[in-house]
């Protein structure tokens, strides 16, 4: 007989009640309400009147920017103020609105109530009162303080003033028919550079510009520093240069030149200059956030110090002026045209983007190739690490190169927890392979003729001076590579991008007069690169990236040796074979397995839990190179040799 345990009379009761039906009840069923979008779409006609912004960057021990905006307007009614939300160069939704701070509006110096859209949050909507001929605008940009918070725009040494942080614009109107007159209140000393033209001559903190549209604007970063030097590299080309250490700023005369001859190599490919001036902005800084974005006149280009004063260890870092400044070309003068939009609210769309970022990543090593930035040997160990990372990249087998185009805002640029299979902006080094195929390709079907220098200058060296906006669309990729070398080119190009592929475009090599070949030493570069990332990089051997600091695993490629082993990403190595680890003798034990067949053993943590994995690998260690495949003169070389 069951018995149930002592329980309160109420509660026994209740448990040998018989079920009662739930009576029947209709549910609820709401219908949403309807979006009304209020904010008016941008027209192509002139904004009436000249905004007035002044941008007070002299708080660089808050990181504050302080910023007031005169802004006039044609009558009474409702006004929208939109703040940048799409950033060109960015490909993706990145205005940082959650850092502004401190709206007030008033008009004939009595203040306004303002309110946010609920539809488009970056835009805030005002009254304007009868009789008010403009509005006063004030607010703070709050910078990041760490990089935790957003890329660090200023510290105590320098600063990166982005207009389209500090700026709310008028909504209606194409962003190039909106006039800004722009000024700076710079910190007492400080030297900058800047693509915008000065109304007059500095004599005092503040710096005011010549008129220009908000889309000329948002296109002309400032960069200014207490360390400062600018350099001419050509009648018009300048380089500018900040530093957290005067030291930092002291270039050899062989670096110098080596950048002059960037400016020279660079307008013998295209034949022309989509600019009437243009100004590298260029910080060396360990504070100061990193960054490569490219505009029609400038491009921002920040790295970490020994830039100049460790030459020799930065050979990467020199591949970044090279790739911005080609942008001046291929993306900003001619750009998608699914990408260019009328203002900083309408989404884009990057459908193009191998275009735009993979012929540019081709032309920025070719580039800095030609120019000695860096070596022709070293630019080839870079090729074959692309090639060797993309084509045995998992991810291809159900992801083609276009979707990685859509990346920018879907992934937002935040780390991937595992790359090599869900891909990651491919579309960059990806379409670098795709356009050393096309360039192999025009030259075997012109017996070496001509090759993609032929279309650099038909497709990009039109109308000298002009630094407006060309835009195309595939048809006009395709016809002029036609007009260069008839071929099947839709065919071609759609097959490598649109196509999930098992390998990567990797024809232009045997074409080239190479091969893809794996040693078990690594090239000088792979070595550079290695110390510079702080990881030692087995990704062709165990399938694994370990951090050189804390022995934390940084990545482990799927499929690999270790991902079969049941690593992950963040796990940590504590031992090998029984003794304290270290990578140099993980790299002499992966040699002694393909004699030994012993797997490799790791003492690995991950959180509080210890746990012994062996990897029965015995393939040795794995570094990708180009070789050379004959003696006679290779395509491949010849793309990397200076013009004369």
């Amino acid at each position: 007989m069951h018995r149930f345990p002592s329980l309160p009379l109420s509660v026994l009761a209740f448990t040998l009640a018989a079920p009662v039906p739930a009576t029947a009840v209709e549910l609820s069923l709401p219908q949403p309400l309807p979006i009304e979008r209020q904010v008016p779409a941008a027209r192509d006609i002139a904004y009436p009147g000249t905004i007035e912004l002044t941008v007070d960057a002299t708080d660089v021990a808050r990181g504050v920017f302080r910023i007031r905006e005169q802004i006039p307007v044609a009558g009474a009614g409702k006004l929208y103020l939109l703040y940048p939300q799409w950033l060109p160069g960015n490909h993706a939704p990145r205005g940082p609105i959650d850092d502004i701070a401190n709206i007030a509006i008033t008009a004939n110096g009595r203040p306004l109530a303002w309110k946010r859209d609920p539809v488009d949050v970056y835009a805030i909507q005002v009254d304007v009162p009868a009789g008010a001929r403009s509005i006063a605008l004030s607010f703070d940009y709050v910078s990041p303080t760490s990089s935790s918070q957003g890329r660090v725009v200023m510290t105590g040494d320098m600063l990166s003033l982005q207009w389209n942080l500090t700026a709310f614009y008028p909504a209606g109107y194409f962003t190039r028919r909106i006039t800004v007159a722009p000024s700076v209140v710079l910190p007492a000393g400080w030297g900058y550079g800047t693509a915008l033209e000065p109304a007059s001559l500095r004599t005092s903190a503040t710096v005011a510009f010549q008129p220009v549209n908000f889309e000329t604007l948002v296109d002309s970063p400032l960069l200014a520093g207490r360390h400062f030097r600018q350099v001419q590299l050509s009648p018009k080309v300048r380089l500018n240069v900040a530093a957290d250490h005067p030291d930092e700023l002291q270039a050899s005369t062989a670096q110098i030149d080596a950048h002059r001859r960037l400016v020279e190599q660079a307008v013998k490919l295209f034949g022309a200059e989509h600019y009437d001036h243009y100004d590298f902005l260029l910080s060396i800084s360990d504070r100061l956030g990193g960054i490569g974005l490219e505009h029609q006149r400038s491009s921002e280009n920040g790295v970490a110090t020994g830039y100049f004063t460790r030459w020799e260890e930065q050979t990467a870092r020199h591949n970044l002026l090279p790739h911005e400044y080609v942008h001046s070309w291929n993306g900003k003068y001619r750009r998608g045209a699914d990408l260019y939009t009328p203002d900083y609210s309408v989404p884009m769309r990057n459908s193009l983007l191998w275009v735009y970022e993979g012929q540019t990543q081709y032309w920025g090593y070719v580039l800095q190739a030609r120019s000695g930035l860096v070596s022709p040997d070293d630019t080839l160990a870079y090729l074959a690490m692309a090639a060797a990372q993309l084509d045995g990249r998992p991810g291809r087998q159900w992801r083609p190169l276009i979707d990685t185009t859509n990346d920018p805002i879907i992934a937002a640029r935040r780390p991937q927890p595992w790359t090599s299979l869900q891909r990651s902006e491919d579309y960059y080094n990806e379409g670098m392979l795709v356009w050393l195929d096309v360039d192999m390709q025009l030259r075997a079907l012109t017996g070496g003729r001509r090759s993609l220098d032929d279309f650099a200058r038909a497709f990009f060296g039109m109308r000298d001076g002009d630094w407006g906006t060309l835009t195309y669309t595939l048809d006009d990729v395709v016809a002029t590579l036609n007009g260069i070398a008839a071929h099947d080119w839709a065919g071609f190009l759609r097959d490598r991008v649109e196509q999930a592929r098992p390998h990567a475009p990797l024809d232009w090599i045997a074409q080239g007069g190479y091969r893809l070949v794996y040693s078990n030493k690594p090239t000088n570069f792979w070595r550079i690169e290695e110390r510079r990332r702080k990881v030692a990089d087995f990704s062709y051997s165990l399938g694994l990236v370990i951090d050189s600091g804390d022995r934390r695993i940084e990545q482990v490629i799927w499929d690999s040796p270790a991902f079969a082993a049941g690593l992950t990403n963040n796990d940590s190595i504590v031992a090998l074979d029984g003794e304290s680890f270290d990578s140099g003798k993980l790299a002499e034990r992966i040699d002694d397995a393909t004699s030994t067949r012993k797997p490799i053993e790791l003492l690995v943590r991950r959180g509080d839990q210890y746990r012994t994995v062996a990897i029965p690998y015995y393939g040795g260690n794995r570094y990708p190179r180009l070789e050379r495949t004959g003696s006679g003169s290779a395509w491949l070389d010849m793309l990397l040799k200076p013009r004369g």
